[in-house]
This record gives C-alpha cells, structure tokens and sequence, in this order.
C-alpha cells in the first residue's frame, strides 16, 4: 500500500514567526503530537513536536570538565549544550523546532514509512511530493489503522 492512501492530507501547520505558545495551543486542541514548521515559501523547514515542547521546559546539564594546568577539557560537546540552551530559550517555532527532518514521499510504500519511523525514532513523518512541497502527513497512528484495521 502507498503512503498517499492513508496519509492525513489536511495538515496542520505554523510558521517559522509563530509562537512557542502557538504550537503548544494547536497540538493540544488538535489532540496531534507533531507540527511541520513551513518557511517563507511554504517549503518544510523543520518540525515541532511535544517532545521538543517538554525539552524546552526541562533542566539542561552543562557538559561536565577537567581542569588542568589552568585549562578546561570538556568532557561533553559545549557545542551540544549551546544548541540545547538555545532551543530552551526560543520564542518562535524557528528556534525550537527539529530542522533534521526526514520525510517520505506519497508512492512511497508504507513499509518504507514504518521503517524510517522505527530507525530514526519518530513518530511522523511530513509527506513531500517532487516539487518539495508539503502534501501530508503520516503518523504511527496511521500505520497502526493501516495494518491492523478490522
């Protein structure tokens, strides 16, 4: 079965601009877990989910450290915790979003969609047809109706 026959085509979306605030509200009254984020030219530019909402409210943990002879040596990435502080700042769904998004196309099966899902441990995953262009959206709840409907 092809992923255009049971993908969610009216997609919910917001902006790069919108609000932190924003996506949480549209997750919460959509009963959803996950929103493509759409740049300028309405192209995919990341995705915010509920998980990147709860990390935001979560404490971060500095790398830890070494000092020697006056240095530091970090024993984590500083780079890593940068981001990570950035994101729990952010005020727009531009800065909190996932921008690392994997995505699948309409004919593509959806065996391919459960594998990506279970590799990179998503839980959707945004449709995109050959123009680039945002066409739907399939989550674990689809293929679960897919393969285990009566």
């Amino acid at each position: 079965m092809k992923i255009k026959d049971i993908m969610t085509t009216d997609v919910i979306t917001v902006s790069t601009g919108d609000s932190v605030e924003h996506c949480a509200r549209l997750l919460q009254e959509n009963d959803i877990s996950g929103l493509p984020v759409l740049d300028d030219n309405g192209k995919v530019a990341g995705i915010v989910t509920e998980g990147d909402l709860i990390r935001r409210a979560s404490r971060i943990k500095a790398p830890g450290y070494l000092e020697i002879l006056g240095g530091l040596i970090y024993l984590g990435s500083p780079k890593k915790f940068v981001d990570e502080l950035q994101r729990a700042m952010s005020y727009e769904a531009g800065q909190l979003m996932s921008k690392d998004v994997i995505s699948v196309g309409p004919d593509d099966t959806v065996e391919k969609a459960a594998t990506l899902m279970v590799d990179e441990g998503v839980n959707r995953l945004p449709v995109i047809d050959e123009q680039g262009e945002l066409v739907g959206i399939i989550s674990r709840r689809d293929i679960m109706g897919c393969l285990y409907s009566e």
